[in-house]
């Protein structure tokens, strides 16, 4: 039989130095060997470049895109200065831009990050609207509305995300359950910016019960702060167990864990792994993160993440899960191939496991979303951080043509 695709001369991370050919038919990876003889409506010769799994960010505020200009720089000191002891009140400062959110114009800095995603081989992005008393519905309906204009090459999760909190903001609750309703695909949460342990617990609670009579995953933004006493990502581990919730959680940044005593760590680590909780790091938006190369050696499901795109907590980024990588690799010292390879895990088939897609790996039967990258080899493809030659999502050629 055919293939509807076929890719030529292909290097790959588990091959060494022998080249392979991809055949791929109705979406997945039907066969990998060398010099296949069937044919193909598509060839596409590789000529030695490395092809991988394509590219994931779990963790990007995508109606937030390009609002940088739109809110003061104080946002931006504040979360990234005194070792992050303000993140709160750079969050409060950020939320002045959703005073003027309007769909119409979220949709157009919407596309210009997807366009750009779809250059760089980023075919999946668990993507956060802000869902809350001030952004109402806002981000929530062009995020829904991005996420079918762009199906072919990008596949987005849309998180409803009660930025503000839902006890200190009080109806942040109902318009979570209105963007369920519109069709957002998970239930997000952020419970250490309340006041109190007990208005966190609460805050969990009460996405859990969403996400429950939704029939949703969860994404929370945990202890965001250089706080050590924050202690949100045990209160999500726990309950997560307690609703047998396992494998629909991610955690996101967790920088407090940085400051946690060695004991309550291992202890936090054990707790993730029994919740099959996925974690999403973003290192280069903070002084602090997650403890990656730790969790990733505990065998926690840990991503790398973009974050943000020019808005009031970081001024760069390009949805380019290389170039993520990239800085990772500076700001953790990880250095060597093996923590490059590791690096590269982490935005490729670690960021797919810790966001439950399924048959991600590069394997026969799976399914084919694929990069074409201009580099032979990991190290040349995190130095250069290019865009890569060819993406391929399930099984179709989506290039970016310029």
């Amino acid at each position: 039989m055919s293939f509807d695709l076929l890719i030529k001369n292909a290097g790959t991370r588990f091959s060494k130095d022998k080249l392979l050919d991809i055949g791929i038919r109705d979406g997945r990876i039907a066969k990998i060997g060398v010099s296949l003889k069937e044919g193909a409506n598509q060839e596409i010769d590789a000529s030695g470049k490395l092809v991988t799994e394509s590219f994931v960010n779990g963790h990007l505020h995508l109606c937030k895109v390009y609002t940088l200009t739109m809110v003061s720089q104080k946002a931006l000191t504040s979360y990234q200065g005194e070792s992050m002891g303000k993140a709160m009140t750079a969050i409060e400062l950020a939320s002045e831009v959703k005073e003027q959110y309007n769909e119409s114009w979220i949709i157009e800095n919407v596309r210009r990050a997807l366009t750009l995603a779809n250059k760089y081989g980023n075919t999946h992005i668990r993507a956060f609207a802000d869902t809350d008393t001030k952004a109402k519905l806002e981000g929530v309906k062009a995020l829904i509305r991005a996420k079918e204009e762009f199906k072919d090459s990008v596949e987005i999760q849309v998180v409803a995300f009660p930025q503000d909190g839902v006890v200190r903001d009080q109806g942040a609750e109902d318009y979570i359950r209105k963007a369920m309703e519109l069709g957002a695909d998970v239930v997000g949460g952020i419970p250490w910016i309340e006041y109190t342990d007990e208005d966190a617990q609460k805050h969990i609670d009460l996405m859990f019960d969403l996400a429950k009579e939704y029939d949703r995953d969860i994404s929370m933004l945990i202890d965001d702060a250089g706080d050590p006493g924050l202690r949100t990502l045990e209160m999500l581990a726990v309950k997560t167990i307690r609703e047998a919730w396992q494998g629909r959680v991610m955690a996101h940044h967790a920088r407090a864990m940085q400051l946690y005593p060695e004991p309550y760590f291992r202890k936090i680590a054990a707790l993730l792994k029994r919740a099959q909780i996925g974690v999403v790091s973003d290192p280069h938006t903070g002084p602090l993160h997650a403890r990656v190369r730790d969790l990733y050696d505990d065998g926690v499901a840990i991503a790398l993440g973009q974050d943000d795109i020019a808005d009031a907590y970081y001024p760069f980024g390009r949805n380019n899960m290389l170039e993520v990588a990239f800085l990772a690799s500076h700001l953790m010292w990880m250095t060597t191939f093996k923590e490059m390879e590791i690096l590269y895990d982490l935005i490729t088939t670690n960021a797919a496991q810790a966001m439950a897609i399924k048959d991600f790996k590069l394997k026969e039967g799976n399914k084919a979303n694929l990069v074409v990258l201009n580099a032979e080899n990991v190290w040349e493809a995190l130095t250069a951080h290019d865009a890569p030659l060819y993406v391929i999502k399930d099984g179709r050629d989506v290039t970016l043509r310029e």
